[in-house]
């Protein structure tokens, strides 16, 4: 699951609540504690919360003990479109269409 598909999964409006730590992601949705996606006001599910719970109360092996829904994946690059070939097309037509004009006089 990529960060955009993770950060559908907020918690809010029936959706569930999923949070991602150290490359996994986990379901909190049934804890009481992540009610609407929000915990404590200091966590939002369909984030990656690895940095925030660096500095957070409560050890990691509270997190894990969430079952796991899948790993978090890198976002695919943007795909380049280039314009190149059009470009060349119309100059080698514009060429084309010039040694036309000049040669029928």
């Amino acid at each position: 699951m990529t960060t955009s598909e993770l950060a559908k999964h907020d918690g809010r409006d029936g959706r569930p609540a999923y949070v991602a730590v150290n490359g996994t992601i986990y379901d909190v949705t049934t804890s009481p504690l992540w009610s609407g996606g929000n915990h404590q006001d200091s966590h939002h599910a369909g984030h990656d919360l690895t940095e925030e719970l660096k500095s957070a109360p409560h050890v990691r092996a509270v997190v894990e003990r969430f079952p796991v829904v899948g790993r978090l994946e890198a976002e695919a690059p943007p795909k380049v479109v280039s314009h190149t070939k059009g470009i060349l097309v119309a100059i080698i037509t514009a060429v084309v269409l010039l040694l036309a004009i000049l040669l029928s006089r």
